[in-house]
């Protein structure tokens, strides 16, 4: 006897427990997908009432108009009807079984509305609509975060950041002059948009896609060799809308950023520095060539006009985060703007400055925590934050090696010091070490949980 037919039918009978598993999987998820549509905030269940409200009033209104002659009729029928029903089948059957025909059509006719909008609205996602519209709604209700800085280090920030509020600015030095940027700069007449195009590819949804774009440099052509695909978007929509700042909202707006991407100032602001040898080193990528050690930092013009958004963001900000980001070339270039320091300073949000992880040669060689706090003192000339944000764990004895060779060292906490300069410590992990290269930088996902949990317990202790 063959043993085919045997084989046929356990596979047929896997099979179907296969089939029976999967919809015993997809009922409770479609089934808690309908509930998730009646969950709070997503003000969808008030506009159903409503509607529903003005269907019956619609209707209500028209049977007055008419004298009510048709819904009389009407009534009539319906009543014939169910008494004839209840003849033949008992109301106890009868009733349950138009009240389960009556929800089933409406669920359906829900699902399949719901269904037609998701394909409009999200042809090629794979979020459910109703995820994508509590996660808005989330992100909407964030606390107003600015963030000040630049380079990779303010871009880590942002990537990070956005998963909590979708109210966030950055404010961005504008003080590059090098690569790129410095070429625009010089042959255009713009302000450097390196650091705003970097923010605003942290802050688009396809993140990844966009920083791919818009880090793209063109390897060849004449005049586009070297230049990145997204600064030349920036200074082509500069050119369009008539200044960097509109080129900035212009460009959120067509790449749909979560938050604001803002320059410090629109002047046209260049670094110096003067070193403890003695020279003075002029314009932001020279700095750090000159491999000395900064005694005082400053810029040309020498009090340059913050951006007016920038300082009325700063005002209603319930959050300030500065740094992570060189120091003098990064993070100071935005305290030379004396409003941008002023506003700061009168603010009364929580403000924290995220230390790096790193000292940088030409930069911070040597220095300490508490030497990057002093650093920023001096320059504003007066505290602007009270908490510090320390990496508490050293990087491996590999990368240490690496860094070494580049007189590189980790940024020491002294904590007495800090603790005299009146600020406070908040040591964490938030490290992301590259196994293949031995590159440390600040993780953006174990930073911006850190930095939110840091501000959740403050506004905790604030509401008790």
């Amino acid at each position: 006897m063959s043993i085919s037919p045997l084989k046929e039918a356990l596979r047929r009978l896997n099979s179907e427990k296969s089939r029976l598993a999967t919809m015993r999987q997809r009922t409770p998820k479609r089934v808690n997908r309908w509930f998730k549509w009646l969950s709070p905030g997503l003000f969808i269940k008030r506009w159903l009432l409503i509607s529903l409200g003005g269907v019956f009033l619609t209707i209500l209104g028209i049977a007055i108009w008419v004298k009510l002659t048709p819904i009389n009729r009407f009534i009539e029928l319906v009543s014939q009807l169910v008494t004839t029903l209840a003849n033949i089948i008992p109301n106890s059957v009868s009733g349950p079984l138009a009240v389960g025909i009556g929800l089933f059509l409406l669920l359906w006719g829900q699902s399949r509305t719901v269904g037609s909008i998701t394909e409009v609205l999200q042809p090629e996602g794979d979020q459910e609509l109703v995820d994508v519209l509590l996660a808005h709604r989330r992100l909407n209700r964030g606390p107003k975060i600015v963030a000040i800085g630049g380079g990779t280090g303010l871009s880590t920030l942002l990537r990070g950041i956005k998963h909590y509020s979708s109210n966030i600015t950055a404010i961005v030095t504008v003080a590059d002059d090098g690569g790129s940027s410095g070429r625009l700069r010089r042959e255009m007449g713009i302000l450097p948009p390196g650091d705003i195009r970097n923010c605003i590819a942290a802050l688009a949804d396809e993140e990844k896609l966009l920083t791919e774009l818009f880090q793209y440099r063109f390897q060849a052509g004449d005049g586009l060799s070297g230049h990145s695909f997204g600064n030349l978007f920036l200074t082509a929509m500069g050119e369009i809308t008539g200044d960097l700042e509109r080129a900035i909202t212009a460009s959120s707006k067509v790449l749909a950023i979560r938050g604001k991407v803002l320059p410090a100032t629109l002047a046209d602001v260049s670094l110096w520095a003067r070193l403890s040898d003695g020279r003075l080193i002029e314009g932001e990528s020279h700095i750090t060539e000159a491999g000395g050690k900064i005694e005082e930092i400053g810029c040309t013009p020498s009090k340059p006009a913050a951006l007016p958004a920038a300082i009325k963001a700063i005002e209603e900000a319930d959050y300030i985060i500065i740094g992570p980001g060189s120091l003098y070339t990064s993070v100071i270039p935005n305290l030379l703007v004396p409003e941008i320091t002023k506003a700061l300073a009168k603010s009364k949000a929580p403000r924290i400055y995220v230390c790096n992880i790193m000292t940088q040669p030409g930069e911070t060689q040597g220095y300490t925590v508490a030497d990057h706090i002093r650093a920023i003192d001096q320059v504003s000339h007066q505290r602007i934050f009270d908490v510090v944000l320390a990496q508490k764990i050293a990087p491996s004895p590999e990368s240490l090696k690496r860094y070494a060779q580049e007189n590189c060292h980790p940024v020491f906490l002294d904590r007495e010091d800090v603790s005299d300069l009146g600020c406070r410590v908040i040591l964490a992990n938030v490290m992301d070490e590259d196994e293949k290269t031995g590159y440390v930088r600040h993780d953006p996902y174990r930073l911006a949980r850190v930095l939110m949990r840091w501000y959740s317990r403050k506004e905790n202790r604030k509401i008790s």
